[in-house]
């Protein structure tokens, strides 16, 4: 059974830091591009940010640039989102995403073969 599971989610104040964790299982990882994208109450899902299965190499939406790191380990089949200096807007719902050997600069909701059910992250100012 393939499976991408979020953890890491909860409540923090604007300024201070989250990790989400998201553990894949029943697929081969190391041939996914993973990806996480976040939907707010009311507006659409939007891509956040994405690592390729082969280079490594990632990608972010400008709004978290400089803030939010993506990596991943294939070890531990785990992609993460370490997420800094969080902002009121950054609260949302946050999932996982995986693509088989996807390109990771049009890693977008169309391209998903795999989401996770998503973990709420929000932010007080």
């Amino acid at each position: 059974q393939v499976q991408l599971v979020e953890s890491g989610g909860g409540l923090a104040q604007a300024g201070g830091s989250l990790r989400l964790s998201c553990a894949a299982s029943g697929l081969t990882f190391s041939q996914y591009t993973m990806g996480w994208f976040r939907q707010a109450l009311g507006k659409e899902r939007e891509f956040v940010a994405g690592i390729k299965w082969n280079s490594g190499r990632t990608v972010y939406t400008d709004s978290v640039k400089g803030r939010f790191t993506i990596s991943r380990d294939n070890a531990k089949n785990t992609v993460y989102l370490q997420m800094n200096s969080l902002k009121p807007e950054d609260t949302a719902i946050y999932y996982c995403a995986a693509d088989f050997r996807g390109g990771v600069s049009d890693f977008g909701p169309e391209s998903i073969d795999v989401w996770g059910q998503g973990t709420q992250v929000t932010i007080s100012s």
